[in-house]
């Protein structure tokens, strides 16, 4: 093992090849407090890559409720209950990551679920995180009872547990933008890959007999493009660009500003060691001890950022920029009325109103000789 520098956990850690940072990092940010579970980016991204053979159970984008929901069944609860003792000192990762708590054999801790729990996609859907009583109303933040809905693709970790554990050296990591491919023509099925990655993300396809996951609409993003899921998300509760390290973040990045600058976008089960490039604005009515195993220390800290926007210009015009363009924002700029994003070449791609404009109808228009008024 080598020591690599995460700092996503704040250390050195320990993980089978040297830190090889790509050029640039593929990313996705997704708003969880805006998320319906309607599904849609589900079927966008499977009647555009997992349509085929094989590929009838593969979900390379789901999302599912928590906190009973997972797909497959128990992906998480399997992985965290053999990890242990997961303990943060300030924004340090004390515990021991996936990598670190492997048996002496193995090159990762890991998880394998059976064959049945990627049958049942919607489990646990809706259920709420206790029982509702006669006479229960919403009064403050956190919610006594509550659930809120999980988003999920490839992570397209830094430092990936398929790429790691690949017999076949079939799994790379590409250096132009980040995103983690396998190479089919390389891929002998012996499903190493599935049995690591902690998210499980990395699929078999039964009738090929080789190893599937999410490409990152990789054709998309080398033409400036956001992915499928983002693109069609209704929501509007994601954004896909390019992250920085916190040493090299810059403000005017839509990216970095969330999640290095503002802190309000956390990643994914940073304990796990792997560096994951999703992150995730958290859900201000959840229970912070729920959301702190699931996306680390600064829950509570981002949750009140996200709470105070309205007070705060600059994060409220990017969170308006947010689902407002298909092209990837490069740069993003705001004066007192607009919001404005940039492709890669500096030119501008978008221009929102921070404040959704106003018109008030007259209630009789002379011209028409129409009356108009608003209906209960």
């Amino acid at each position: 093992m080598r020591k690599v520098y995460n700092w996503q956990i704040g250390r050195n850690a320990s993980y089978i090849y040297p830190e090889n940072r790509p050029k640039k990092q593929w990313a996705i940010i997704f708003d969880l407090n805006k998320c319906i579970s309607c599904q849609t980016c589900s079927l966008a991204c499977k009647t555009t890559w997992t349509s085929g053979k094989g590929q009838e159970y593969m979900f390379w984008n789901n999302v599912e409720s928590k906190p009973y929901g997972g797909y497959p069944i128990g992906w998480d609860l399997g992985i965290l209950s053999k990890l242990g003792p997961q303990e943060w000192k300030g924004n340090k990762y004390t515990g021991k990551t996936l990598f670190e708590a492997a048996d002496k054999d193995e090159k990762i801790l890991y998880h394998l679920p059976e064959d049945a729990d990627w049958a049942h996609p919607n489990l646990g859907e809706d259920e709420a995180s206790g029982m509702i009583n006669q006479g229960d109303w919403i009064a403050t933040y956190p919610h006594r009872i509550w659930m809120f809905y999980l988003p999920r693709t490839c992570a397209h970790c830094t430092y990936p547990a398929c790429l790691s554990a690949c017999p076949r050296k079939a799994i790379y990591k590409r250096e132009e933008d980040g995103i983690v491919l396998i190479d089919q023509s390389r891929c002998r099925g012996y499903r190493e890959c599935v049995r690591a990655c902690p998210y499980k993300k990395s699929m078999f396809n039964v009738e090929t007999r080789v190893s599937e996951k999410c490409i990152g609409c990789y054709p998309k993003i080398e033409k400036g493009e956001m992915t499928q899921c983002v693109t069609n998300c209704i929501g509007k509760i994601r954004i896909n660009g390019f992250v920085s390290t916190p040493d090299n973040a810059r403000k005017d990045n839509p990216m970095d500003y969330l999640i290095h600058y503002k802190k309000i976008a956390l990643p994914y089960y940073p304990q796990f060691g792997l560096e994951p490039n999703l992150y995730y604005i958290p859900p201000i009515h959840v229970a912070p001890s729920f959301l702190e195993q699931m996306f680390g220390p600064k829950v509570e800290k981002a949750m009140g950022t996200y709470i105070n926007a309205r007070n705060d210009h600059e994060l409220q015009a990017l969170l308006v920029l947010i689902g407002s363009t298909e092209k990837i924002l490069h740069t993003f700029k705001v004066d007192e009325e607009y919001a404005y994003g940039y492709d890669e070449q500096g030119k501008e791609v978008v221009k929102v109103p921070i404040t959704e404009p106003k018109i008030i109808r007259d209630y009789h228009d002379a011209k028409l000789n129409a009356y108009r008024q608003n209906t209960p």
